[in-house]
């Protein structure tokens, strides 16, 4: 089955450092999801969490995914960036085939 989701390497780094180095079980998978609609549209989760019957397992660079079958095609050519500014940091979702907004 085809990956829906790419991991930078960036991203990659904060995600494995967090496996090590946060006591997470070692049959912890990271879940990529989807939440709600609403007037905001889709947001997205990630999280660790064991893998249940419905989730498609994936293996990317190493890191053990987890994906709702109900959420493979919202996720569908999705990136995982991890962003740190002195200000914020966190991991973003980004689609680099939407080409982004430019107001006049």
């Amino acid at each position: 089955m085809l990956i829906p989701i790419q991991i930078t390497s960036k991203a990659e780094a904060e995600i494995k450092h967090i496996m090590l180095h946060k006591n997470i079980p070692a049959e912890y998978f990271l879940r990529v999801g989807v939440k709600g609609g609403g007037c905001g549209g889709m947001s997205y989760a990630l999280g660790f969490d064991k893998p249940k019957p419905e989730d498609q397992q994936f293996d990317i660079n190493g890191i053990p995914v987890l994906i709702e079958k109900k959420h493979y095609m919202f996720l569908m050519g999705m990136q995982i960036d991890f962003f740190e500014g002195e200000e914020a940091r966190g991991f973003t979702f980004v689609n680099p085939d939407i080409p982004k907004r430019h107001d006049q």
